[in-house]
């Protein structure tokens, strides 16, 4: 190692223009509280050359910045490997809990010159093990129906130089925590949603910048979150099996200058006491009571005699591990458009648009003024809010917890200020109403999107103003609906749906980095499957929704999210993970519907006028689920695996097609729309009936007026079935159309995000902020940007670019960060010709097929040469003619 070091190193001086970048691990950047025993460690190259990319690396971690080479700080050296992998795990020494480490990467470029050198990262192991956890799990002792917050404080002291801390808090309920009366971080309802008798996660804090010499105090404030559900609605979160009052546990470890460590825990030396949040409920509210504030109640200096002493309790559950995600944060700050008076006792505040999220308001008023602050997504005809459409599941048991309304209670000693701590809710107005006469401003009430904030990743613009609203609005809906795990609506529900997720699975990951949040989602799958591999159509759920909604249409989570991950991150992580639940999963279906077609499902929901069977369905993400297992049982070598669900797919795929198949007339069913898009889509059609399928789709979708008439499941197929076999044309028309029933319906009616129902009247499944719908997101990337990945070299290793210069739009571009580095392919018309631009990363080769239509590819004005190939992946044509690209910028021309 030391020779191929100090090789590197003399090298360096003539380092070329590639640079390695973006260090990661377990893709965050410089995480703390990582509790993998072998975490996963990825770069990129920055490298704009034609043909950049690694060919050999090697990965050095060491407990030292500085010192990469003496034996006692090194803990790994993977030696020189000579691969374009950018992927690793860590395979050193034993990672010890409390730690930070530092790494790097040494890279060689395509012409084996040393790249230049990213900074040094670092990441910081956690518990590493419940056994490393010193404090005490403590609550305030009340009934779960006892509504007021308990606060928690604690004092310590400091005499010796810190040189760093750190604050361990596991919560089962919701926390907010604070240092000498400043709130610890900018972080929003944690930890996330996990089945809490289960797992819990625990959330690492960087402390060291809040404490002082002498006396310090720690102050915990907990809320219900899902843990102690108070409100009622249909899904029974009221009786979870978890259900009880919040608590905490908590270790702070200082580090000091010597050396010499310390932990401040949780334990019967805490204090307690409730405070101005009188109650709080994750699904209506929270309700706020100034007069009942304790002024620097976590700063040293304060005077708790007055309150109680804690309660331990035992741990809600055995399996607390690190939370290691982007956190949900107050994204944006969006200010009120405008603002309507409608009496001196009634504002009304327009936000613009539709967002998930809180409200905070600064108002002065009379000792004992209540205010009733009610979010909502619509108007009635008096210009009044209107709930109707969204408080449908709500089943209260008085009045005392209005839905989607915070309650503040002024204190009367000048201004207060109040944003709920432990809620969120799906708005664009919100209506003020108060007890007593009060004077409001515009700029007194503003808003927060609030949503997981995972990191954005890609960019679409079209030379169709609706199409980029369109675009937005899915972006909209897409976050709206993400808190640590994916949501049908914000409002109405805000549960982890299935169905909803898998649809708008490929949306999220071309526009956003969201591997972190699926791997902890799928993480809550595999805490609620039973033993026999049922999975409910909610996760988490307290117990709600394994015998209704779920079934292979909604539950194909299990495979589909693992699969599509690897397709884009080439990382097999949830493959290995879920690999034995799937299998689960897939052998109970086969247990029970030995005839390869199942019954078991929703179907198509929500459609327009046309559901197909539910059996065709749900049959083909039968099909869909087992595929995939035969695919991941061959790249984790389970030959014999790969065998008999291979089998076992062609024999869901038989039956589908002996049934619902007529090959005289190459028509499913009754041909309507999702009978014959899903079969296109999702490769179930015979190969040689494949063309006649789609040319049958395209004279339905004809005959329907260009307009949609599919469900959910339908919207993930029609477009794709259309563009990928030779109707693209037709695909982008119904996707711009904007006459009843279609996306650009919703958006010429206003829409900043997607809706639940194509009828905008519809007398119920009219939320306004769903993501079910979601999949023309992912589309626009897919057809009109032509990215795709190739399965057969996950990752974007192998790019498809498939670009089709569709009829009635003039421009288009797109651009999707790969782990590789960026994508980008756009395209403009120009008389007879296609001016055509397209940047390959580096580590990245991609084979380019021309849409039809578009006969020749020249650039610098010379012909470029085409080849012949096999296309891979699901539902697509075999051999294709296509023109091998390396890595970097191009400008063709096409004619």
């Amino acid at each position: 190692m030391l020779l191929l070091c100090l090789l590197f190193c003399c090298r360096l001086q003539a380092a070329g223009p590639c640079v390695v970048t973006g260090l990661r691990c377990e893709y965050l950047v410089d995480p703390l509280g990582i509790d993998a025993p072998a975490p996963r460690l990825s770069w990129r190259l920055a490298d704009e050359r034609r043909g950049a990319k690694q060919l050999a690396y090697q990965v050095l971690v060491s407990v030292s910045s500085t010192d990469f080479t003496s034996p006692q700080n090194l803990v790994w050296d993977s030696r020189k490997i000579n691969a374009a992998t950018t992927l690793v795990r860590y395979g050193g020494r034993a990672l010890q809990p409390f730690t930070t480490y530092y790494w790097k990467v040494v890279a060689l470029d395509k012409d084996g010159v040393p790249a230049t050198a990213a900074p040094v990262a670092r990441f910081e192991t956690g518990m590493m093990g419940v056994q490393n956890w010193k404090g005490t799990w403590i609550s305030d002792g009340a009934a779960i129906d006892v509504k007021p917050a308990p606060y928690f404080r604690k004092t310590f002291g400091i005499a010796r130089k810190v040189k760093s801390a750190r604050a361990f808090v596991a919560a089962a309920g919701l926390y907010e925590l604070s240092l000498n009366g400043e709130r610890v971080g900018n972080n929003r309802l944690d930890p996330a949603y996990t089945r809490f008798d289960r797992r819990l996660l625990y959330v690492t804090h960087d402390v060291t910048k809040q404490l002082q010499q002498g006396t310090n105090a720690i102050g915990v404030l907990l809320g219900n979150g899902w843990y102690n559900h108070q409100s009622t609605a249909v899904w029974n979160f009221h009786n979870a099996p978890w259900r009880a009052r919040p608590a905490f546990c908590l270790d702070l470890r200082i580090t000091y200058e010597d050396g010499s460590t310390e932990t401040v825990s949780s334990g019967k030396d805490w204090k307690t006491s409730d405070g101005p949040v009188r109650f709080n409920s994750i699904y209506t509210g929270e309700h706020y009571d100034a007069s009942f504030r304790q002024p620097l109640w976590n700063t040293a200096g304060f005077v708790d005699t007055a309150w109680k002493t804690v309660l331990i309790r035992s741990a809600p559950a055995t399996n607390i591990v690190s939370q290691v995600m982007h956190p949900i944060r107050n994204v944006a700050t969006i200010a009120a458009v405008s603002l309507t008076r409608i009496n001196d006792t009634t504002y009304l505040y327009n936000f613009g648009r539709n967002i998930s999220g809180v409200s905070k308001i600064k108002v002065q008023g009379p000792k004992g003024t209540v205010l009733f602050l009610k979010h909502g997504e619509r108007l009635n005809k008096m210009g009044r809010l209107d709930q109707s459409n969204i408080d449908a599941h709500y089943r209260p048991a008085d009045d005392t917890d209005p839905f989607q309304t915070d309650i503040l209670t002024l204190s009367g000693n000048g201004v207060d200020s109040f944003m709920p701590a432990f809620n969120y809710k799906g708005f664009q107005y919100v209506e003020v109403s108060s007890s007593r006469p009060v004077q409001l401003k515009q700029e007194d009430l503003v808003a927060y999107f609030m949503h997981s904030d995972v990191p954005a990743v890609g960019e679409v613009h079209a030379a169709n103003s609706m199409i980029n609203k369109l675009w937005q609005a899915t972006n909209n809906s897409y976050l709206s609906n993400l808190f640590g795990y994916p949501t049908d609506c914000p409002q109405r529900e805000k549960n982890g749906w299935t169905g909803d997720a898998h649809i708008a699975l490929e949306t999220g990951l071309y526009n956003f980095d969201g591997i972190t949040v699926y791997e902890k989602w799928l993480a809550d799958h595999r805490d609620e499957q039973q033993p026999n591999g049922v999975l409910p159509s909610i996760i988490p759920t307290g117990g709600w929704g394994y015998e209704w909604g779920n079934g292979p249409d909604w539950t194909s989570t299990i495979a589909i999210i693992p699969w599509t991950v690897y397709q884009f991150y080439g990382d097999p992580a949830l493959l290995q993970s879920n690999y034995v639940h799937i299998k689960r999963y897939v052998d109970h279906i086969n247990e029970l519907y030995p005839t390869g077609l199942t019954t078991w499902g929703l179907g198509d929901w929500v459609p327009v006028k046309t559901k197909s069977p539910v059996e065709f369905t749900s049959s083909i993400y039968y099909y869909t689920d087992t595929h995939i297992l035969s695919e991941a049982a061959r790249i984790l070598g389970k030959e014999e695996d790969a065998r008999f669900y291979t089998a076992l797919a062609q024999k869901i795929r038989d039956a589908i097609n002996a049934k619902y198949l007529d090959r005289s007339t190459a028509l499913y069913g009754n041909g309507a729309q999702t009978e014959l898009s899903a079969p296109l889509y999702w490769n179930i059609v015979p190969s040689e009936l494949r063309s006649k399928v789609a040319a049958n789709l395209a004279r339905r979708v004809q005959q329907d007026g260009l307009h949609l008439d599919v469900g959910l499941l339908g919207t993930k197929s029609i477009l794709n079935a259309l563009s990928e076999n030779g109707y693209a044309d037709l695909a982008y028309q119904v996707a711009a159309q904007e006459t009843y029933p279609s996306w650009g319906w919703w958006i010429r009616n206003g829409a900043t995000t997607l809706y639940e129902n194509w009828d905008i009247d519809a007398k119920s499944d009219i939320s306004l902020n769903h993501i079910m719908f979601g999949e023309v997101g992912a589309w626009l990337y897919k057809a009109l940007g032509g990215i795709k990945p190739d399965d057969t070299r996950p990752g974007f290793s192998h790019l498809q670019l498939q670009p089709h210069f569709v009829a009635g739009l003039d421009s288009f571009a797109a651009q999707h960060h790969s782990p590789h580095g960026l994508i980008a392919s756009s395209w403009k018309k120009k008389g007879n010709t296609i001016e055509y631009d397209v940047t390959v990363p580096p580590n990245t080769t991609a084979t380019l097929v021309l849409a039809e239509g578009a006969k020749q590819l020249y650039e610098n004005g010379r012909q470029v040469k085409a080849i012949r190939f096999k296309q891979a992946g699901a539902g697509q044509p075999g051999a294709q003619t296509g023109y091998p690209l390396t890595s970097g910028s191009y400008h063709f021309i096409v004619k």
